[in-house]
């Protein structure tokens, strides 16, 4: 894999080889969450994208992203469409880049909508 990234990065370097590996890791994600074996949508994908964001680098999802090159979902869906093109992924005749266009904004999902626990109300509960 890390040579057609390489070679990936040869033609286009508008991304980071690690934005690369993190949408094919959040590709497994996506296909947990939707119990699917092989082939999940744009949208499925960016959903796979959210969760491991906030999973992996929390309120600095968007900073981790930015570094690397993708700063909205349409960055995704390049990078998705690249690794197609390479042929690490493949799609159907419906799959195109525009399902990755403006799906949610970054910002709203990794800062103004990050799902802080909050312990005190957790203790409260369980007293």
């Amino acid at each position: 894999m890390s040579e057609s990234v390489k070679h990936i990065l040869e033609k286009d370097s508008r991304y980071k080889f690690q934005a690369y590996a993190f949408v094919l890791a959040a590709l497994e994600v996506a296909r947990l969450q939707t119990k699917k074996t092989k082939h999940v949508t744009g949208l499925e994908l960016l959903e796979g994208v959210k969760s491991l964001a906030q999973q992996e680098f929390g309120l600095m999802a968007k900073t981790v992203f930015e570094s690397w090159g993708i700063k909205t979902t349409d960055d995704v869906g390049e990078i998705v469409f690249n690794l197609i093109e390479e042929g690490l992924l493949s799609k159907t005749d419906e799959d195109k880049k525009e399902d990755f266009h403006n799906v949610y904004d970054f910002n709203k999902v990794f800062n103004d909508e990050y799902p802080f626990f909050d312990s005190r109300k957790d203790i409260e509960k369980n007293k």
